[in-house]
Parts: C-alpha cells; structure tokens; sequence
C-alpha cells in the first residue's frame, strides 16, 4: 500500500479542516486540533495556508470568560465563491444563487411566456439573481429523462424545450452547468436533510404535476444507462398510465384512502423489485398528504409485500428541486475551490 505523499497529505488535512469549519461553524486552532487528531505544528501551517490561499479568515475571539489571551475564531470565506440551482418547471422559471457557505445570496423566479427562448430566458434569469457575481457552477433540473453520458434530453413538456438545452446554456453563460432530473435532484435532497437522511437505501415517489420517482442505493442515486431509473410515471395499472391516476389536479378532491389505494400500486411495484426499505412520498401530494397519507399507504403496502417498508411523506420545506439543486452545485464548487484529494 503507498504512503501518502506530503502534498496529499497536506491536501488531506486542509479539506478536513474546511469540511469542518463548513459543518460547525468558527472554530477555534484548539478546536481544530482536538476535532482533526492533528498535531499543534500541523494546524498552525494548516491554518496559515489556509489564510495565505483566501479561504479562511478571522471570524472574532473566544475564550472572554478565562485568563490569558482570547483565541482566534476561523471561518470559511463564504464569499470566495459562488453557485445556482435552478428549477425550471413548465409555467416558470426558479434560480437560487448561494455562497460557498450555503447561504442564500438572492432568488429570482420568472414565468415563462407563451413560446419561450428557454435557453435564454433561463440565462437571464440566473444572470439576474447573480447580481453581478461570478458562478462556479450551475445546476439545473427539469422534468424528463436525462442522458447520464451526453446530457441530452428527451421532451420535457417545459414550453421552449430543445434537446440541447444544456449546451447552449453553458456557450451563454460561460461557466459549468450540469442538467438532472428534477425528481433525482428532490431526492439528493430528501436524503441529505429531509426525510430520507441516515438512509443509504430508498426510493423517492414523486406527486406533483408531474409523476415519477428516484431510486437511491448504497447511498448512491442510480440513474440507469438512460437516465430513465424511477420513471414510475410510464407504468400503466388497467389500462391507464400512473401518471394520468395521480397528478396533482387529478387526486385534488380525491379522499386520502382512494389516493392511497392508487399510490399503494406503484410503491408495491418499487418495493418488488428493488427492496429500497424506504419509500418517500414527495410533490405537493406527498407534503399534503402528510402522515395520514403515508400510514394509509403503508398499511396497504404491508398487506402485498412481505418486505418491511417504511413510508414517509417528504420532509422537505419549500421547493425541494431547488434545493437539491443548490446541494449538488454546493458540492461542485467546493471541490473545485477547496481542491480534491
């Protein structure tokens, strides 16, 4: 087995470092050495360069309450650079831009009007929530499948959609953009900080005015050789397309066991061929839904499989595209900033 080079182990340490500035906060050299098992030689060169390079600075003092000098607070420099994810539906148009941190710097949404430029209304619409700044990368989601290799699309159903959508985006803006399906960016998301968190394994069932799913195993999002796994949209129950049984407008007035009844048909079918141990029940059906929906369609899923599944309904605060979008172009970033080991 080889041994680490000094540079790479210098390497290693400075995102150590970083990823834990990020995590908790300011902290202090103290704190660094007693988090990261370093020596107090190693962290003082480690902080040092680390301030020499722009990506940490002085943050205040701690240690008012004790005897002897106050310690240093270091944190990341939030502003070194920045990101976007964008989220772009079929009526309009969301771009959240964020610092390196993963603090909101602006967010911008606009409608799409009839016969769009996409590609250019999506520029512009990312160009105005930068407010002048340079980006790093950009992310954006949208409904449809997208190829893992090429980045070409099929029809998304988005007014203005070209199958080279991203390509023409990246010569506009001049940075790194990266196209994923809008549900497989909603279940980065969920399994980062929503309802799917701790979990290696689970499926995301995906409610809205749209239909489909994503697939989540060994901690890793599994896209299939097309970028077509979780497409539960396509499956047809009696002759009718799942999408048609449970699109927003459709189940609206619908009672919670009825809907149930219809979810329950595709959750089984995911559950029979992947196991994933988890089902999350996302979109805005899943969220309305709540615990009532996702105990009716548990119960239901315990009398078809004999694989023990939970069902929760999504855990996520507001539009969980963009945020799973804004969390893949946060990740970018950083390793491109912070530099990979």
């Amino acid at each position: 087995m080889k041994t680490a080079t000094p540079t790479l182990a210098r390497a290693i340490n400075d995102r150590l470092a970083l990823d834990l500035l990020l995590e908790r906060g300011p902290l202090t050299a103290p704190q660094l050495r007693t988090l990261t098992g370093l020596s107090r030689p190693t962290v003082s060169d480690l902080i040092e360069r680390l301030r020499v390079d722009g990506l940490i600075e002085v943050t205040g003092e701690t240690g008012e309450d004790r005897r002897g000098p106050n310690a240093r607070l270091y944190g990341v420099v939030a502003g070194r650079a920045h990101l976007a994810g964008v989220d772009v539906r079929r009526d309009a148009v969301h771009v959240t831009v964020a610092d390196l941190a993963g603090g909101v710097v602006d967010a911008v949404t606009r409608p799409l009007p009839p016969s769009p430029d996409l590609a250019a209304v999506i520029a512009e619409t990312v160009a105005e929530a930068a407010g002048g700044r340079a980006l790093n990368t950009v992310v954006l989601g949208a409904p449809g499948l997208v190829h893992p290799r090429t980045g070409l699309t099929t029809d998304s159903g988005v007014p203005g959609w070209r199958a080279d959508l991203l390509p023409v985006i990246r010569d506009m803006l001049g940075v790194r953009v990266l196209l994923e399906n809008e549900v497989n960016l909603a279940a980065i998301a969920e399994h980062r900080v929503g309802a799917a968190a701790g979990h290696d394994d689970f499926a995301l069932l995906w409610l809205d005015d749209g239909v489909g799913g994503a697939v989540v195993l060994d901690g890793r999002l599994r896209r299939g050789a097309s970028g077509g796994a979780g497409e539960v949209g396509l499956l047809r129950f009696e002759g009718r397309e799942f999408c048609s049984l449970l699109e927003a407008d459709v189940v609206r007035d619908l009672a919670p066991g009825v809907i149930a009844d219809r979810i329950v048909q595709c959750v089984f079918t995911l559950v029979a061929v992947l196991d994933p141990g988890l089902v999350v029940l996302g979109g805005a059906t899943g969220r309305r839904g709540g615990e009532e929906l996702a105990t009716l369609v548990a119960r239901r899923l315990h009398d078809l499989s004999p694989a023990p599944t939970r069902v929760r309904p999504s855990a996520m605060e507001g539009n969980a595209v963009l945020q799973g979008a804004v969390l893949t172009a946060l990740d970018l970033t950083r390793d491109t900033v912070f530099g990979g080991t």
